[in-house]
């Protein structure tokens, strides 16, 4: 009887194995091909009683949804029909080994010209979640964005009660004129361009501006029945306060990483940022106003009015009136703090969150924006930006290209860990650049070691919050504060346990923000403000990640489509 007893146990155990084997494989056999075509073409579009031609894929704007599965190969062919020449980043996709697809015009590639094609090619692997799509060269990213929505495995629950419906939400902002434009008038007199006219829920103001018949996006709900909003900031200069009137939200989800799950009233994103939000349609059935408007706690101009959709519930006729949400004040720095510190990574035996606890390289960088000499501008001088007083020049090479060659010339791997001089960071303002320096000079980093990077904002000019953006990783914000980091004391306070993990990190204005990350993706990585009028500045810089020492742990061969300079 007992060697029956064994027998049986070691065919159910090996009926166990066969079936877990078999189902591993049935996943993976799921895993799809996902092929997109990406025109990139001039289109005519009517906002706020004004038509202009704007830069689009397929037409339309904000442009497609690109939607994948995790695991999932994505294949698609950018052709570039419009004037300018063109790139696209796949914001927040990790491109292991892969920078040939990350997108960064004259980073990872030279620009698709005009006429031509490239097809990016590349895996969704270990993520799934909200992120985004956007033109990264000049200012196009203002109408050439969208979407990406990355479900889970099959037969992988979302750690949340599973929503009854989903809509993707995209923030951006709208200007009359043509914004390339606007941009070289602003550069010709050394001054920020004229702000937006208003901002856009996927590309549309609302009724609160005029001419908004047609242009005023609405999502339809069921009483009782809740709903998944996937929202994205594509806004180039303002984080932005977002509300349902009438509703409270349960964010579940940040930059396409689950978090553990709290209920707010509003929430704060800035560009280049992705959040999920639960809403439970359980207020008295109506029309309700979701709506947007920027915090900005200096005193800076920005595009304060106030962008509107509907939240409708069905039955109800469009003649009712929707309510506005309570928002935020727009210097409401206190409501923008303590949101930041409510976010947390869900850290679950299926979702750990991997902090580095020893750090190999610390690093140390402040933000500065001042003014430089310009002798083709009207005023003599103009606005710059500087990451450790470096204000970074753009090359006219790929740099990926330039390290998988070994070019010389194009860049050196010489940006200083920490700024020449210390100073006072955040006290009055100096009015001065402190030797400011141009150049393309990169930060090289150690395969698999792990980095702490501290970015100090300081008040040359003035202070401003920044949100910050790494290409081809996520980091965790360990820490965060206001005024001057302060190496002895600050660490004692960083979250090692469940810190919010991110691929675009807010730096409070006057305060500094600290993350961690390993270094185990190869290639070259942009780092810059998410503010385009910053990064335009200056304020942007690239670390080099060497090779490693497996045969998969090396940058990949150049595609043969990849455009040349």
């Amino acid at each position: 009887m007992a060697s029956c007893g064994g027998w049986s146990f070691l065919s159910g155990s090996l009926l166990l194995f066969l079936f877990g084997f078999i189902s591993l494989l049935s996943i993976h056999g799921e895993a799809a091909t996902k092929k997109y075509q990406f025109d990139v073409q001039v289109s005519n579009v009517s906002r706020l009683c004004h038509a202009k031609p704007i830069v689009t894929v397929n037409g339309r704007f904000p442009g497609p949804t690109i939607y994948a599965r995790e695991g999932d190969r994505l294949i698609i062919n950018v052709s570039n029909h419009a004037q300018y020449n063109m790139s696209i980043h796949w914001h927040g996709l990790k491109q292991y080994a892969n920078g040939w697809a990350d997108g960064p015009a004259y980073i990872t590639q030279c620009p698709i010209q005009t006429g031509n094609s490239y097809v990016y090619d590349f895996n969704v692997t270990g993520q799934r979640g909200t992120l985004w799509w956007h033109a990264h060269i000049f200012w196009l990213r203002a109408t050439v964005y969208g979407a990406i929505v990355i479900l889970p495995q099959q037969g992988t629950p979302y750690p949340f009660p599973k929503p009854d419906g989903e809509q993707v939400l995209v923030f951006g902002e709208w200007w009359h004129g043509d914004v390339e434009e606007i941009v070289k008038q602003g550069n010709a007199m050394g001054l920020p361009p004229n702000m937006s006219d208003a901002h856009t829920i996927n590309g549309k103001p609302g009724p609160l501006f005029p001419c908004s018949e047609k242009h005023t996006f609405a999502m339809e709900v069921e009483q009782g029945k809740k709903y998944l909003l996937r929202i994205a900031n594509a806004a180039l200069n303002d984080e932005l306060f977002f509300a349902v009137s009438g509703h409270n939200m349960t964010v579940v989800e940040i930059d396409a990483v689950y978090t553990k799950p709290f209920t707010t009233s509003a929430i704060l994103i800035a560009p280049g940022q992705t959040t999920n939000v639960l809403v439970y349609a359980n207020s008295a059935p109506g029309r309700y106003f979701m709506a947007v408007r920027p915090f900005q706690d200096v005193p800076i101009p920005v595009d304060n009015k106030t962008a509107t959709a509907i939240f409708q519930y069905k039955g109800i006729p469009n003649t009712v009136l929707p309510s506005l949400p309570v928002l935020p004040m727009p210097n409401d720095t206190e409501f923008a703090l303590s949101y930041g510190k409510k976010l947390r990574s869900l850290n679950s035996r299926n979702f750990p969150a991997n902090v580095p606890l020893k750090v190999d390289r610390k690093l140390f960088f402040t933000v500065g924006l001042g003014k430089s000499v310009c002798a083709s501008c009207i005023n003599g001088t103009r606005l710059s930006a500087s990451l450790n007083n470096i204000t970074f020049v753009m090359p006219k090479t790929g740099l990926l290209q330039a390290h998988y060659s070994n070019l010389k010339g194009v860049f050196t791997p010489d940006f200083p860990d920490k700024p020449p001089k210390a100073f006072n960071y955040t006290g009055a303002p100096l009015t001065a650049n402190l030797f400011t320096s141009h150049g393309t000079r990169l930060s090289k980093i150690a395969f698999n070691s792990t980095v702490e990077l501290v970015i100090q904002d300081t008040n040359l000019l003035s202070v401003e919050s920044h949100p910050f953006h790494l290409h081809g990783y996520n980091f965790f914000v360990v820490g965060t504060g206001t005024g001057n980091f302060d190496p002895a004391k600050d660490p004692a306070k960083y979250n090692l346990v469940d810190p919010p993990e991110r691929n675009t990190v807010g730096v409070p204005t006057g305060g500094w923000s600290a993350i961690r990350f390993r270094a185990d993706n190869p290639g070259v990585w942009f780092f810059h403000c998410h503010l385009e009028l910053h990064t335009g500045w200056g304020l942007k810089m690239a670390f080099v990640v060497e090779d490693g020492p497996g045969k998969d742990q090396v940058v990949r061969p150049p595609p043969k489509d990849l455009p040349a300079c």
